[in-house]
C-alpha cells in the first residue's frame, strides 16, 4: 500500500503482501476473506498477491520461534505472520498496520485460527511501534523503509533478538543466514550487543587493555597492542583470537552491561568509542 504522510511518500507493504493486482491471490481452494482448506487465512482474490504459506513458515523456522518468542509485524496485512506463529509454535503475535480494514481483518482471522488471546493487532505507524520486547522481527517492506528502521532495530531490540525479511535486505548489515524458498529470497539478523570501546581484560591473575571496534556483528582490534583476529558476534555471545605474548588464544564469552565474562577471562569497558 502506498501512504502520504508529511508530504514525503512513505511506502508501506502489507507483511507478505505483494503488489495489489486484481485476479490473484495466494493460490489454491479458498473464499473470499476466509480460510483454505488447511484452515489457514486469506484474503480476497480481487485484493492482493500474497506470498505463499511456505515462505512465511521458512521465515519463522529461519527465526528459530518458539512459543517463548514475542513475533512482531510491521505492515501485518492479513495478519498471517502472528497467526501462524501462535497456532503452529505458541508464540505471541504482534501486528502493526496501517489500515484499519485489514486490522479488522486479521482480528477476524486471528479469531477464525482460534488463536485471538495470543495475537494482538494495532492500527499504528511501524516508525512509532515500540521494539524493546520483540525477540522476532519479521518485515516485507522496501529496502529504504528497512534502512530507517535498522537504526532502532539496533537501539530498542536485545542483543539475541532475530530480525527477518522477506527480499529486501538491510544495506551494510551482513545478514548473518539467507535462505531462498522457491524463487524468494529471506534474511536472518541477529541483534548484536554493542562492544565498542575500551576495556580492561583480565585472565590469569594479570589484565590487560582490550580495543574493540565494531561493524555490526564484526569486531576488531588488540589486545595489548596486538591485533585481535576473528572477532564475532551473535547476539551477546563474543569470540576472538588474541595474542597475549604466549601465541594466539581463542577467547569465547558473553557480553551485557558493559562486562564481558567467559571461562578464565572477564572484561570491563573503560570508555565507549
Amino acid at each position: 500500500m502506498i501512504r502520504r504522510r508529511n508530504s514525503r511518500l512513505l511506502v508501506l507493504v502489507p507483511a507478505l503482501a505483494g503488489l495489489a493486482v486484481a485476479g490473484c491471490g495466494t493460490g489454491g481452494n479458498q473464499s473470499a476473506n476466509g480460510t483454505n482448506q488447511s484452515g489457514e487465512p486469506v484474503r480476497d482474490q480481487q485484493d492482493l498477491v500474497s506470498s505463499e504459506y511456505e515462505v512465511v513458515r521458512a521465515m519463522l523456522d529461519l527465526a528459530g520461534v518458539t512459543a517463548n518468542d514475542l513475533v512482531a509485524d510491521l505492515g501485518s496485512g492479513d495478519g498471517r505472520i502472528p497467526i501462524l506463529a501462535a497456532k503452529e509454535r505458541g508464540a505471541r503475535g504482534l501486528g502493526v498496520e496501517i489500515d484499519r480494514a485489514r486490522i479488522r481483518q486479521s482480528n477476524a482471522n486471528a479469531s477464525a485460527a482460534g488463536v485471538a488471546t495470543r495475537v494482538q493487532f494495532r492500527q499504528q505507524d511501524l516508525f512509532q511501534t515500540p521494539l524493546n520486547d520483540v525477540s522476532v522481527l519479521t518485515l516485507f517492506l522496501l529496502p529504504e523503509i528497512n534502512l530507517q528502521l535498522r537504526p532502532r532495530i539496533l537501539a530498542q531490540m536485545k542483543p539475541g533478538a532475530r530480525v527477518v525479511s522477506n527480499t529486501f535486505d538491510m544495506g551494510d548489515w551482513r545478514p548473518d543466514q539467507t535462505r531462498t524458498v522457491g524463487r524468494t529470497t529471506i534474511f536472518l539478523w541477529v541483534v548484536p550487543a554493542e562492544v565498542a570501546g575500551r576495556w580492561r581484560l583480565t585472565r590469569g591473575g594479570g589484565s590487560t587493555e582490550l580495543v574493540l571496534t565494531q561493524n555490526y556483528q564484526d569486531i576488531s582490534g588488540s589486545a595489548g597492542g596486538n591485533p585481535i583476529a576473528e572477532g564475532q558476534l551473535q547476539g551477546d555471545r563474543i569470540a576472538f583470537t588474541a595474542n597475549f605474548g604466549q601465541g594466539p588464544q581463542r577467547l569465547e564469552g558473553q557480553a551485557a552491561d558493559g562486562r564481558m565474562r567467559g571461562n578464565g577471562w572477564e572484561a570491563v569497558r573503560i570508555s565507549r568509542p
